[in-house]
């Protein structure tokens, strides 16, 4: 009864600190849009072992995926916006990557909250 009740306490306190890291992740993506999100994307790296087999791995590569996804999509319209005829393409590519990470992060945080797993 014990052993159960502190691998309960474990799971809460991982939950808890991935509720932490979403918000931060939220913060700097909407302080820097997203570039100051390498700071949170280190603390993934290093907490996502330590969750393993639980829902709370899965969050942990939700947040990792959706900051490489985004950076990604960043420098293609980086790229796009080098070029005159891609400038409107860029902003295009731009917002609609910033829409598709805000969705993630709200997404993300309202299934830890139901404690449900993320598709990875």
């Amino acid at each position: 009864m014990t052993q159960q009740l502190i691998l309960d306490n474990r799971l809460e306190d991982a939950k808890q600190f991935a509720r932490i890291v979403y918000v931060i992740h939220a913060l700097t993506f909407f302080f820097s849009l997203g570039l100051l999100s390498f700071v949170p994307l280190i603390v993934n790296y290093v907490k996502r072992p330590e969750t393993e087999g639980t829902i709370v791995h899965s969050h942990h590569t939700w947040m990792i995926r959706s900051f490489w996804i985004y950076i990604v999509c960043l420098g293609i319209a980086l790229l796009l916006f080098l070029t005159i005829v891609g400038i409107p393409l860029a902003w295009l590519l731009g917002v609609g990557a910033w829409i598709w990470k805000a969705y993630r992060l709200i997404k993300g945080f309202i299934e830890l909250n139901n404690n449900r797993a993320m598709p990875v």
